[in-house]
């Protein structure tokens, strides 16, 4: 179950945030994740709690106003193939969209499965 985080510079439109999102989880079932397993926020910040560097480390032009910051949380034992995998989809349906590739960042983070509790504190993943 990916828990998918955007945090953007305030104000983005409804559908910026959705283009995001859908393309997000686009890559997400393309790399085996059911398509209902759908977990997502945005986090929508002033410029003042939302700061980043327009090149750091190898951004081809600069970062702007539209720079999209995605965390992907899930369970370990994903590979790095899948992982870039992942990476290419998402940019592909961006570019598509017409958003700068060079705009956006992402943050894969993994926990253990007995970390997930769905509802009810149930942890259905662990013995």
């Amino acid at each position: 179950m990916p828990l998918v985080t955007i945090t953007v510079k305030k104000p983005k439109t409804a559908q910026f945030k959705s283009t995001v999102l859908d393309a997000v989880h686009s890559a997400l079932v393309a790399a085996g994740v059911p398509a209902t397993d759908r977990f997502q926020r945005v986090l929508e910040l002033d410029a003042d709690d939302f700061r980043y560097d327009a090149g750091y480390p190898d951004v081809q032009g600069a970062r702007d106003d539209n720079f999209v910051l995605i965390e992907i949380l899930f369970s370990v034992g994903r590979s790095v193939k899948v992982k870039k995998s992942i990476l290419a989809h998402l940019m592909e349906q961006l570019s598509v969209a017409q958003f700068n590739p060079e705009n956006v960042m992402v943050c894969f983070k993994e926990t253990a499965w007995e970390n997930w509790s769905f509802a009810g504190g149930r942890i259905i993943h662990a013995p």
